[in-house]
């Protein structure tokens, strides 16, 4: 007999058992069924209880299970939507990030990363991946400019530029902006810095052992000023037209930049002095409005969508609804409100946006 005969004699004799064994199991499975159904449809009524409940646990276990993988999967997706700094919402695609909010995060809310170093990666490389000076990363590691990096170590990576300090009994912004080269009202940009915290937001109280970013610190071997009443009022300029620039408004130093926290420019000058008007127009506001924040402030509406605002005053020297010259004395430079120390907030203002002051003087 050949090869092909037996396989075709095999393959006969395989489709009947199959067949049989089956068409056995087959009834089998509908008796079973029918006595079940028999036995229900009797007693129709007794179980629907149990059968909800059974239905309603396994509905519950079922979201346990899978929806954390649901959720993950939805997070997955809003981090790569927010990579690319877009939501779109149908074909528009409209965005939902403002400025502001890619800022923070640019500045990734004030969190440290711990950063791997790989294989062949020096200190400089790692500063230039994080845009940042290699002393941040000196200081804030506690390694030195002879230290040498080892594949798998871990460096701590600051947002900003600076040090980052662990407060010691009975330290104040003050004493902990002089130990890293900020003398006097430079300890505004501690707390300017929008991720430090403070028990007390008005008097900068600080907890023995928190840590607080000092921005542009470098490791080296109270304000509640209420205004005086005593100043001369400048008198009112009659009609005025703005010039459409402005002027330095107050002599100093700047102690503190533009930046996306600190939205102007600090004019500190240890003896105060006068602050001008940076360019002509209306005055909108004068004085200690709220008891705290800018302080005792002037703002001047300049005609063409242009505003400037003046902080921190010790007195103002106008008055709401008074025309101002450019160059014309509006109050004396202070200390009021949330200050650290005798120096001019200055902003400037243009359709409800806050533009770069050192752009705009001359």
């Amino acid at each position: 007999m050949s090869i092909s005969r037996e396989l075709l004699i095999f393959a006969q004799s395989l489709r009947a058992y199959v067949r049989f064994r089956g068409y056995r199991l087959f009834t089998h499975f509908e008796v079973a069924k029918s006595a079940l159904v028999d036995a229900l449809y009797k007693k129709r009524g007794r179980y629907v209880r149990p059968f909800l409940h059974v239905g309603t646990i396994g509905l519950i276990f079922s979201t346990i299970i899978i929806g954390p993988k649901v959720l993950s999967y939805a997070g997955e997706e809003g981090e790569v939507a927010a990579e690319f700094g877009v939501l779109e919402s149908g074909a528009s695609g409209t965005s939902f990030y403002t400025q502001q909010a890619e800022e923070v995060r640019q500045f990734r809310g004030g969190e440290i990363l711990i950063h791997s170093v790989a294989e062949g990666e020096t200190l400089s490389t790692i500063a230039e991946r994080y845009g940042l000076q290699v002393d941040t990363l000196l200081w804030e590691n506690d390694l030195t400019e002879k230290s040498k990096l080892k594949p798998g170590q871990e460096l701590r990576i600051l947002p900003v530029d600076g040090v980052r300090h662990k407060v010691a009994r009975g330290e104040t912004i003050f004493s902990i902006g002089k130990k890293y080269g900020l003398e006097g009202s430079e300890a505004q940009v501690l707390v300017d810095y929008p991720f430090n915290d403070f028990l007390n937001d008005e008097t900068f109280e600080l907890a023995t052992g928190q840590f607080l970013v000092v921005p542009n610190g470098v490791r080296v071997a109270s304000t509640g000023q209420r205004p005086t009443t005593s100043a001369r009022l400048t008198p009112d300029a009659g009609s005025v037209t703005a010039f459409g620039s402005f002027v330095w408004p107050a002599a100093g130093r700047i102690t503190q930049g533009y930046s996306f926290y600190h939205k102007a420019i600090d004019i500190a000058n240890g003896s105060g002095g006068p602050i001008l008007a940076a360019d002509s127009g209306v005055v909108t506001q004068a004085g200690w409005l709220d008891g705290f924040g800018y302080g005792n402030r002037v703002m001047i509406d300049h005609g063409n969508g242009t505003q400037t605002l003046y902080a921190h005053l010790s007195v103002a020297q106008v008055q709401p609804g008074q025309r101002v010259n450019r160059g014309d004395v509006i109050g004396q430079m202070g200390s009021t409100g949330r200050s650290t120390g005798t120096h001019l907030h200055f902003e400037i203002r243009q359709g409800g946006v806050l533009l770069n002051p050192s752009s705009s003087l001359r």
